[in-house]
């Protein structure tokens, strides 16, 4: 019995992620090209979350295995709430939650006078103290959304339960530190990728040394599906 329920976790696991990588690559979610990504390093492939977000079935299909993870037997949710950083956790959120049968809130971004960015709730949103919260988001390179928001979270009384993700590009991040309490959380994904990024220049990219044209993720010029 003891190996046998691990086995089939991993089986279970595996099926998500054979799934999740289908839906993106069926909506041209995964393009190739030469592309300059927000950390200024270049990748030779990009997902554009949006592509799958803009379908309504292959995003209830998504957080549907949120939902299916978060719930009893019975169908009780084993959260009191799903949260998300803008703007395609919004969605997110508000779909398993919506699923889950519980409340959905979404955080902004706020730049402070110094530069720094933190999330804040909207005026309204609320998390009742000893809540519990499924965060949720859609691709994790460096994590810093969610990053972003475990301090608004931790300072209304919620308790994160988990930290999940659609994709995982980060190279294998298994928790997440809270930059205000230091508390761990764990951190998991539907379908976890290598996707290299490289330092620009012909020296250290492959396709600047090839002299294939830049883009800017979202553009559409010489990527594909």
């Amino acid at each position: 019995m003891t190996t046998i329920k691990p086995a089939l976790e991993l089986a279970a696991r595996a099926a998500i992620a054979s799934r999740t990588e289908a839906l993106f690559r069926g909506s041209g979610a995964l393009r190739e090209g030469h592309f300059l990504l927000k950390s200024g390093r270049h990748s030779n492939a990009y997902l554009e979350k949006f592509a799958v977000l803009s379908d309504p079935a292959a995003t209830s299909e998504l957080c549907g295995f949120w939902a299916a993870r978060h719930r009893d037997a019975d169908g009780t949710p084993r959260v009191d709430l799903v949260a998300g950083p803008t703007t395609g956790g919004v969605i997110l959120a508000f779909e398993t939650g919506r699923q889950l049968r519980t409340r959905a809130i979404f955080a902004e971004e706020v730049k402070g006078v110094d530069g720094s960015t933190r999330r804040e709730f909207r005026r309204g949103f609320r998390i009742e103290p000893g809540e519990r919260v499924l965060l949720v988001d859609d691709i994790l390179t460096t994590g810093g959304s969610l990053l972003a928001m475990l301090p608004a979270v931790e300072a209304m009384g919620g308790e994160i339960i988990e930290c999940a993700v659609l994709v995982d590009r980060s190279g294998g991040m298994a928790t997440l530190t809270s930059p205000s309490t230091g508390r761990v959380y764990p951190l998991r994904s539907l379908w976890a990728m290598d996707l290299p990024t490289y330092e620009p220049g012909s020296a250290t990219c492959p396709r600047c040394a090839d002299g294939t044209p830049l883009l800017a993720p979202g553009s559409t010029g010489a990527a594909s599906g």
